[in-house]
């Protein structure tokens, strides 16, 4: 019915009927779609501009951001573009290009590969690429004199036995913790250079000349890193080794001292919510220890290529610093176990035992932590101490006194008879007051002894820090500590007594 309608509409309109229909239907199209589409054309503008102009203006930022926190790394880069333009002058002279040849491009290649951030890791890389490149150019050499002289038939099958017993020996090498740990470079050069005199030397009829200008390139390559690098802002790994060791250890104290005292707070809500949100960076400094490890290894490695350079001997103990960083990560992970299993856990301990234990606690993390601190300023001054004996012996009675302080938990936890209990106890108390106190849960009582044994493990653990510092004190031959600062030591300990 409703198409005979339209038929009958079109008979009697005709042509024009029909257009009119049509315009509009296309201007009900066209007003229908021209919505999404200018839509899409204005998100696909809009993310044009922020592909343009937010995203690089982003880049730019932070790394603007990154020069300005650490200025050395604009220096570092400063001076790998120096070293580069220097070494390429190379190729650009014909003077100097006629003096060293085609190969002056080892000499790039090895700025390329041997300049690194530190001096330490510039002076390992730098040696390691001499002396691998000397000794698979002196073994190629010798090996294709071998070979040339068995004959020209015996000669391949020589060249290729001695690149697969050299490369697989070298290769394996590597795999041994000594040697990785100091010439796994100088391995990898070695593989690299012995195959490629091996191998090209086998068409090449001038072996030895070839040999000499490609270690001349690398001689010339590396001095000009070492020197650089050493004269020009040095960055030296025995520094930031040095830096990163005092700096954890501030970072260890500071999160004992915030840890504890978060589980004891006892104070208003203005009061608390302003100590967590300054103490928030206390209480996760330990994690900066338990993950300096890897940096820890390299740098010591690195500082051990390193001259002698401030106040730190050419046999400087970098070794040591090693012990006492593996010495805090221990005291860290109790640290740790303290913040996740005390402060975050769901069970949590009545008030009145927490307020019966606090002040014994509180006091031992102080003095746990002053003994951190006294650590890291010897470690800074380069000088004994004469109070780190004084705030061992103070630590020591605060864990005998919390040990003892743990030997009254179980009466108040047992339930008893009010007679027995009230001779048992110093202080006195109702007997509404005593019913409260044995009512309590073994449950309850578990996060408040796992605080306490782990007080006692840290403390156990910080003699261990103690001996690897004055360890480290008698290798390097610290100073001895005078008169005036043996005064100024015991008034400080004084200070602090009578401010806690």
């Amino acid at each position: 019915m409703p198409n005979m309608v339209v038929e009958n509409k079109e008979a009697r309109s005709g042509w024009e009927w029909r257009m009119r229909v049509n315009d509009r239907l296309s201007s009900k199209v066209l007003s229908s779609e021209d919505g999404p589409m200018i839509s899409r054309m204005l998100l696909g503008l809009k993310s044009v501009i922020k592909l343009m102009f937010l995203k690089p203006s982003n880049f730019v930022k932070k790394a603007w951001d990154l020069a300005r926190s650490d200025p050395r790394k604009v220096f570092h880069g400063l001076k790998v573009g120096l070293a580069l333009t220097v070494v390429s002058l190379f190729y650009y002279m014909r003077p100097l290009y006629d003096g060293v040849g085609g190969n002056a491009m080892w000499a790039v290649m090895t700025v390329v590969m041997v300049f690194e951030n530190t001096v330490g890791a510039t002076l390992s890389k730098s040696l390691n690429r001499i002396c691998g490149t000397f000794l698979a150019g002196f073994i190629a050499v010798g090996v294709h004199w071998v070979a040339l002289q068995s004959g020209e038939k015996s000669e391949p099958f020589i060249m290729g036995i001695s690149v697969f017993i050299l490369a697989s020996a070298a290769t394996f090498s590597r795999f041994i913790p000594s040697i990785k740990a100091r010439f796994d470079y100088g391995c990898m050069i070695f593989i690299l250079t012995f195959s490629l005199v091996s191998v090209s030397g086998f068409r090449v009829d001038k072996l030895l000349a070839m040999a000499h200008q490609r270690l001349s390139t690398i001689i010339i390559g590396t001095s000009l890193c070492i020197i650089i690098s050493m004269v020009i802002c040095p960055i030296w790994a025995g520094q930031e080794l040095y830096t990163l060791i005092t700096r954890n250890m501030d970072n260890l104290a500071n999160s004992l001292d915030g840890c504890v005292s978060e589980y004891f707070v006892i104070s208003s809500d203005e009061d608390s919510t302003g100590s967590e949100k300054g103490s928030d960076g206390n209480l996760l400094g330990y994690k900066c220890v338990l993950n300096s490890k890897a940096s820890e290894e390299s740098l010591a490695n690195f500082a051990r290529w390193e001259p002698a350079h401030g106040r730190f001997n050419f046999r400087h103990p970098w070794r040591q610093y090693l012990k006492i960083g593996a010495e805090m990560r221990g005291c860290a992970y109790c640290i740790e176990a303290l913040n996740y299993g005390c402060i975050n856990s769901e069970i949590k301990a009545p008030e009145y035992l927490k307020r019966r234990v606090s002040n014994i606690c509180l006091e031992m993390s102080s003095n746990s932590s002053s003994v951190i601190k006294e650590l890291a300023s010897i470690i800074k001054t380069m000088r004994k101490s004469s109070s780190i004996d004084f705030l061992m012996e103070q630590m020591k009675s605060a864990v005998q006194d919390l040990r003892n302080e743990l030997k009254s938990l179980p009466i108040l936890v047992t339930p008893q008879p009010l007679e027995e209990a009230e001779n048992t106890r110093d202080d006195k108390k109702t007997e509404a007051n005593f019913t409260e106190v044995a009512s309590v849960s073994p449950m309850e009582i578990i996060p408040l002894v796992t605080l306490s044994f782990l007080l006692i493990e840290i403390a156990a653990r910080i003699e261990g820090i103690v001996d690897a510092v004055e360890e480290l004190a008698d290798l390097a031959q610290f100073k001895p500590v005078d008169d005036e600062h043996k005064e100024d030591g015991t008034m400080k300990i004084f200070q602090r007594v009578q401010t806690a």
